[in-house]
């Protein structure tokens, strides 16, 4: 940040190409120290949690557990003792590393749900606003609300571990058989499928839901305080069967579980929300934590009217709180002004590496591309015909985005209104679940007349319903699970869900203007300002960084079209000898 405004921000696994990559993240602050012009502009650092206070967590933890998890303790303690209990020593290094001599700006450590409040509530465009955050842990706070005003924060209540929506959450992941932090995702778009008939059961034996939003969990159904497992023997044997093998045939169980966590998730969310409005009267609400990209439970907050304006941080999990870090130091530690930034203080996410139509040239020059440069209008023309013909397209343009989302940057876009588009990405292009939903991307202009969704959603942060003068009559009403995706509801079947609802993306000139005219082009060649926008990469791998990158997904999938700023490649001419398996380097999300 420079003078409070953001200027760059990216996470380290675009760089080296692990996902959620935990490493020190080298890569990305060369990066951001490069944008910002060096070192020695650098005036201070700062870190998104107390590491010390996270340290008492978990040895607190463990000793309340002992003798149970004793492995696990000593197979942590020794990263924990080099590597973050020690996390001063550790960043001045790095950063030092950057010019080869020490570093002599000032150190700062926030705490870890300061950062997420920070992060909601400073870029937001609100002079005053209530915050909300939720994630699995920080030091020990789970969830917090606060109240933001100007240049400042005041907490107000906290959920302290080991009561934890975030973990609430996550236990179901795992027991549904996908990853932790990478298949919450998978929950939350496997729930439509299902029926809630668990949701009962979770609140009289897991959770314990007070008037005010409130909460505690049953720890004796789950194993994260010994630090083993998400989940335990008595947890399955309260829903009466094992977890599901990862990778394992999904049935109407699995549907049935997920629908129901989706089902209490929301609840206690809007409980928390509810609570927030009658007691603290903020006409506007600010989201950040790992739950918040929960755009289901968002979109039901939007639906019960309690605020007038929501804002979510759209880097809302832990990448996030480096800005948020960075936004309280600013405001909160040196005392700066604020101003609120309209639309917002995010840039549209657009901060991380960008690549000229010479820069690509040279890439895929050297990697054996066969390219073409088109002119703007050309390109966009020739874009726009491709999707109305079926085409499915790698699109990397501009700036990378910062946080989860593919925004219209590294994106692959298709035509929404083929019926067979979202199961031919998952399995062709992305090679990942028949069920996983894609979202739209459509004109900020046009949102309303297809989306029943009042204002913008920049982010693909809410779910809304597809308007009704876009649905469809469903052929049948007896199909069950995901016999379910093969029902046709709306003129734009690939991104609407069984429930009729859509994680839109409003996209606005101001903020991504090449994206725009693309979708006004398809516009007006079709008729829908909508396109099917989900991330570039493959199942387990990052979103693409590099043009080598997005050559190499291009050839390894069934895209069959890329456009690198202005070069355009088709799959079919190109050298069939460059396609490598290379997905298979990624693990399974």
């Amino acid at each position: 940040m420079s003078n409070g405004e953001l200027v760059a921000a990216a996470q380290e696994e675009r760089f080296t190409r692990q996902r959620y990559d935990a490493g020190f993240p080298t890569k990305a602050l060369g990066y951001c120290v490069e944008e910002c012009g060096g070192l020695s502009n650098v005036d201070a650092v700062v870190f998104y949690e107390k590491p010390l206070r996270k340290f008492d967590r978990l040895l607190r933890m463990h000793l309340a557990v002992a003798p149970e998890g004793f492995e696990t303790f000593a197979l942590s303690m020794p990263t924990w003792v080099r590597s973050k209990l020690f996390q001063r020593t550790n960043i001045l290094e790095h950063v030092s590393s950057l010019n080869g001599r020490a570093w002599s700006g000032e150190l700062l450590f926030a705490e870890h749900h300061q950062s997420h409040a920070a992060s909601a509530f400073f870029p937001s465009p609100f002079e005053r606003a209530a915050i909300v955050t939720m994630d699995g842990v920080g030091e020990w706070t789970t969830a917090s609300i606060a109240v933001g005003s100007g240049n400042s924060i005041e907490g107000k209540s906290q959920v302290r571990f080991p009561h934890s929506l975030g973990l609430l959450y996550s236990a179901f992941t795992t027991y549904l058989g996908f990853r932790v932090n990478s298949g919450e995702y998978k929950v939350m778009g496997l729930a439509p499928y299902g029926e809630p008939r668990f949701k009962d059961l979770i609140f009289r034996e897991l959770v314990d839901l007070k008037p005010d939003g409130s909460f505690r969990l049953n720890t004796r159904y789950f194993g994260y305080l010994s630090g083993a497992t998400m989940t335990n023997p008595a947890f399955h044997e309260l829903f009466g069967r094992p977890p599901r093998e990862p990778e394992g045939e999904l049935d109407q169980f699995d549907m049935d579980v997920a629908a129901s966590i989706q089902a209490a998730t929301e609840e206690i969310v809007l409980s928390i929300a509810r609570h927030v409005a009658a007691t603290y009267g903020e006409t506007n609400l600010c989201l950040a934590g790992g739950v918040a990209l929960n755009c289901v439970a968002n979109g039901e907050i939007v639906k019960e009217g309690l605020f007038e304006q929501i804002w979510v941080q759209p880097a809302a999990g832990d990448a996030g709180g480096a800005l948020g870090a960075a936004l309280a130091a600013h405001h909160m530690h040196f005392g700066a002004a604020r101003t609120p930034p309209q639309p917002d203080g995010m840039k549209g996410s657009f901060l991380g590496p960008s690549f000229t139509t010479e820069d690509a040239q040279e890439v895929l020059e050297r990697v054996g591309g066969r390219f073409e440069v088109r002119s703007d209008d050309d390109l966009l023309d020739e874009v726009a015909d491709k999707l109305d013909e079926g085409q499915a397209i790698g699109w990397f343009q501009g700036r990378m985005e910062y946080g989860p989302r593919a925004l219209g940057s590294r994106s692959i876009i298709a035509d929404p209104r083929s019926p067979d588009m979202q199961r031919n990405l998952n399995l062709q292009i992305k090679f990942r679940e028949s069920f996983r939903p894609f979202a739209p991307a459509v004109l900020a202009e046009h949102a309303e007349e297809w989306f029943e969704f009042k204002g913008s959603s920049p982010y693909m942060l809410f779910t809304a319903p597809v308007h009704p003068d876009k649905r469809v009559a469903v052929e049948s009403s007896d199909a069950q699970g995901l016999e379910k995706l093969k029902q046709v509801r709306s003129l734009v079947p690939a991104v609407t869900h069984v429930d009729w609802s859509a994680r839109h993306q409003t996209v606005h000139r101001e903020t991504n203007p090449r994206f725009h005219d693309l979708l006004e082009r398809f516009y007006g060649k079709t008729g829908c300002p909508v396109v099917i926008n989900t991330s570039f990469n493959v199942r387990g791998e990052p979103i693409v960084c590099t043009p080598e990158d997005a050559f190499q997904c291009f050839m390894g999938t069934g895209l069959d079209m890329l456009v690198v700023e202005n070069c355009v490649l088709y799959k079919t001419e190109q050298d069939a000898e460059l396609a490598t398996p290379y997905r298979e380097q990624f693990q399974l999300d």
